[in-house]
């Protein structure tokens, strides 16, 4: 597969291509996962996709979409009957990494569960964003200072207590979660790791068997395994796996503005065949940053910023001069993004 037959297929596999409005819980059930340690620029991302703000808004309010670590140790956007089984395969994983950071943080794990307790209480007269928790949290003389309360909120979404997503005064704030969803185990976990390659395949492919298990944290064996047993499904291309019934990716694309940790740029080991080698370091500089990307056929061509305010302005720095028609497409998307932004409830 070339280069360019990938690019192609990616991005239409993303949702990228999309002209028309898309309903939010679709979106997100192609994408799987929308890493979201910032809300906002995980709406950005399915306003990529087209999804309309007020309807992203809504699905986030309602409960369609919930927020939680999941993928990585990571929060995630996901639709909420993807939660349980994404949960169940990915927080055993990371609890042993939150349990370490707790107590290199000074709460040691009776005071973790202590903690649990209050905000399961707390929680019971309906949702509050960090800082409320932390308050109640520190009254009853648990250590929440430096990321002690980031974590404590970790330990509850990975027990399946809370997740993250309503809106309140414009922010995403937690709730309980009173259909905790039980552990996989045995034939229950295969079919689930296999109904995993399935769809992160459907959302990502082509794509080998190392990009599945660095995007969900799953192990190559779990992987490997759930590829055979959809051995009928698929087809291979050398380490590349995809979809068998894949439809042909449309032959243009669409310029569009992707926000910082777009899926587009995190949902396989490398991002070489979005990102230029020689403009690498201008859009993933190191420390955990991954910067707003401007793509035109595909590539990123280069990164842009939001200012909000009264009115969102939005600011793109190519990597290099543009054509015409390119800024002229380019600065379309930014009049999307802010009448998008105008649009937000926060």
């Amino acid at each position: 597969m070339t280069p360019d037959e990938l690019r192609r297929t990616r991005f239409a596999a993303q949702g990228l291509a999309a002209t028309r409005p898309r309903a939010p819980a679709d979106v997100v059930r192609t994408l799987l996962g929308v890493q979201a340690q910032d809300v906002r620029a995980a709406r950005l991302a399915l306003r990529a996709r087209r999804a309309p703000a007020a309807e992203i808004d809504r699905a986030l309010t309602d409960g369609t979409l919930v927020v939680s670590w999941l993928m990585r140790g990571t929060l995630h956007l996901v639709h909420r009957d993807d939660y349980p089984a994404l949960w169940a395969l990915t927080a055993p994983a990371a609890l042993t990494t939150n349990q370490r950071r707790l107590g290199e943080e000074g709460v040691p794990p009776a005071d973790a569960d202590r903690a649990l307790t209050i905000i399961d209480q707390a929680l019971d007269d309906g949702p509050l964003h960090r800082a409320e928790l932390a308050q109640v949290v520190n009254a009853a003389g648990v250590r929440t200072e430096g990321q002690a309360m980031p974590h404590i909120l970790m330990l509850a979404a990975l027990r399946g207590r809370v997740v993250l997503g309503p809106l309140r005064d414009g922010r995403a704030a937690f709730v309980r979660n009173r259909d905790r969803p039980p552990p996989l185990v045995g034939e229950a976990r295969a079919a689930a790791v296999t109904d995993l390659v399935r769809r992160y395949l459907h959302g990502h492919g082509p794509a080998t068997a190392a990009d599945l298990a660095t995007w969900s944290g799953l192990g190559l064996r779990d992987v490997r395994a759930g590829v055979g047993a959809l051995a009928g499904e698929l087809r291979e291309d050398g380490d590349l796996i995809d979809i068998a019934e894949r439809a042909a990716a449309p032959a243009s694309a669409p310029a569009r503005l992707l926000p910082a940790f777009d899926p587009y740029l995190l949902g396989w080991r490398e991002r070489s065949f979005a990102v230029p080698d020689e403009h690498r370091t201008r859009v993933h500089p190191g420390g955990g940053i991954l910067r707003a990307v401007a793509t035109v056929d595909r590539t990123a061509v280069g990164t842009w910023t939001l200012r909000r305010g009264t009115r969102p302005t939005v600011r793109i720095e190519p990597f290099e001069p543009l054509a015409p028609e390119v800024e002229a497409a380019l600065n379309d998307e930014a009049e999307d993004v802010v009448r998008f932004e105008s649009s937000a409830a926060y």
